[in-house]
């Protein structure tokens, strides 16, 4: 009695501090609701963040990754809730539903335009970072993760527990596993194994009445479309079911970098026809982005190929060789690793450094300004082409970079109905455009001369529609305002996303969430009856 006391003292006054700073009796209500709903056991009050917390913008800024979304004028929401147990997820949203507040829902914080943390619209934070828990079972090659656990973590779980399973997903260690598998993440062994949803055999989402499913639950419709189709616009993931995939004791590496007047030309040029196509254990990524000259003042485009290979360096050597003989790969670009070392390799960590940093959380706000754009490449682009798009990333003195990934393999094997991730056979490669900077004074600039950049790719990428990845967001292609969801609206980024699969999402909307309560500026819509 004495904890449940102390428990209600406390939250008496947070519901009064907050009083203070708001004058809006709904958003009163909504915390008192909170602590209506909430077990005494599972207390939320530790959970809830508001702005007259102290704490709040430690809070908010840990998870933002992006410093165009921590200036001045960037929404900030009306609380978080750092939920620490289903319930208070389940409290979260049986409460804003019943009180008319809208969510949004924030497990890594990665989004590329931050919609998963920030809204023109008043909004609640439901932060999932406390949810982390992973739960491998190497036995049955599966796992359980929690939303709100990194892909650092998971590597780091899965190696404590075998040196011969991975799981195959990003790149970037402080990626949350929620938003990152809903929306079709992939990594290094995307040719071997696909997709990150590829190798997902359940989850636990929780629907827009609290109730929490499993696959058996949601049915086969709802589960098609988590897979791909974004988490956040059907419920809130709590958890994926992962099955672990087989790498071998030593895998190895490459890091191969070429100027253009070392033939970097012709060496992408060969590389659109063979990346797709090398076995299926290797995938090499193409980065070109420009660099200073030999001479001074002068600017050239630098080509890195960065590789991943299940297997040892004699056999990578000769495959390579073979099949992509322009490279001219030496065994000094080669390293061979563990496949847990391999993941502080592609991380871009200093040689040598401990997979300990694969646990490390932000500790300090982001400095770092970026914007992403994407598309899809199903034509080999001439070596004209080639030589256009280096003049054109030559025009600018500029921190922007091309990452050129590869598909083919298993990408090749899986229908583009299987799950709502539709972008699969037929595409030689994806392009992610990045540009970042440090001086908030240049968002504009730098913004625009990415768009030019985009726009100058017209040519050479898909079209009707120009497609384009979920989990690199660009408001760019298309948005609804932040408080509805206009059909219309979303069926132009939602072809973009989805292809012909938008329109089967939308049916799923329908189904579990008709009244479009989870939604956000690029979310499907309910299909209209």
């Amino acid at each position: 009695m004495a904890s449940i006391s102390v428990a209600f003292t406390i939250l008496s006054v947070l519901l009064s501090s907050v009083s203070l700073a708001t004058s809006d009796p709904a958003f009163d209500n909504f915390l008192q609701c909170l602590h209506n709903h909430i077990n005494p056991s599972d207390p939320i009050s530790e959970a809830i963040f508001t702005p007259a917390s102290s704490s709040f913008e430690s809070v908010l800024q840990a998870y933002i990754k992006n410093g165009r979304f921590l200036t001045p004028t960037t929404p900030k929401p009306l609380a978080i809730i750092a939920a620490g147990h289903e319930s208070h997820v389940q409290a979260t949203i049986i409460c804003a539903k019943f009180h008319g507040l809208q969510i949004r829902i924030r497990s890594g914080g990665h989004d590329c335009e931050g919609l998963s943390y920030r809204s023109n619209t008043p909004v609640v934070l439901l932060d999932m970072f406390n949810l982390r828990s992973i739960d491998i079972d190497i036995q049955n090659e599966t796992a359980w993760v929690q939303a709100g656990a990194t892909l650092g973590e998971l590597y780091y779980s899965i190696a404590n527990k075998s040196k011969v399973h991975a799981f195959p997903a990003g790149v970037c260690p402080t990626i949350g596993v929620g938003g990152h598998v809903s929306q079709g993440g992939y990594g290094n062994m995307l040719r071997k194994y696909g997709l990150s949803i590829d190798n997902v055999i359940d989850a636990q989402i929780m629907n827009a009445n609290g109730t929490i499913l499993n696959r058996e639950t949601m049915g086969e419709d709802l589960f098609w479309a988590i897979r791909g189709g974004g988490g956040a616009s059907f419920g809130v993931i709590l958890s994926w079911k992962i099955k672990l995939v087989s790498v071998p004791e030593i895998v190895t590496v490459i890091h191969v970098e070429r100027l253009l007047e070392q033939g970097a030309t012709d060496i992408v040029y060969q590389w659109q026809q063979v990346a797709h196509n090398l076995d299926n254990d290797l995938f090499i990524r193409a980065m070109p982005q420009v660099v200073n000259g030999s001479r001074p003042n002068e600017k050239t485009v630098k080509v890195s190929f960065i590789g991943f290979f299940l297997g040892q360096m004699d056999r990578l050597l000769q495959l390579v060789n073979e099949s992509f003989p322009l490279l001219g790969l030496k065994q000094n670009e080669c390293k061979e690793l563990s496949w847990i070392e391999s993941t502080i390799f592609w991380a871009d960590f200093p040689n040598g450094t401990s997979i300990d940093v694969l646990l490390n959380r932000p500790s300090k706000p982001v400095t770092t300004f970026y914007k992403t754009k994407s598309d899809y490449v199903k034509n080999v682009i001439p070596k004209e082409g080639l030589e256009s798009i280096w003049k054109m990333l030559l025009l600018r003195d500029w921190n922007m970079r091309m990452e050129w990934n590869p598909y083919g393999g298993k990408m090749n094997e899986i229908s583009e109905t299987e799950t709502a991730f539709p972008h699969r056979s037929g595409y030689l490669f994806k392009i992610q455009y990045s540009t970042s900077w440090a001086d908030e004074a240049n968002i504009d600039n730098q913004i625009n001369w990415l768009r030019d950049v985009y726009a100058g790719m017209e040519t050479y990428v898909t079209k009707n529609p120009r497609e384009v990845f979920m989990n690199y967001r660009d408001l760019d292609i298309g948005s609804n305002p932040s408080n509805q969801t206009d059909f219309k609206n979303a069926e132009v980024y939602g072809h973009k996303f989805f292809k012909n699969n938008f329109q089967r999402l939308t049916k799923v909307k329908a189904a579990i969430d008709p009244d479009n309560f989870f939604k956000h500026e690029q979310s499907i819509p309910p299909y209209p009856v």
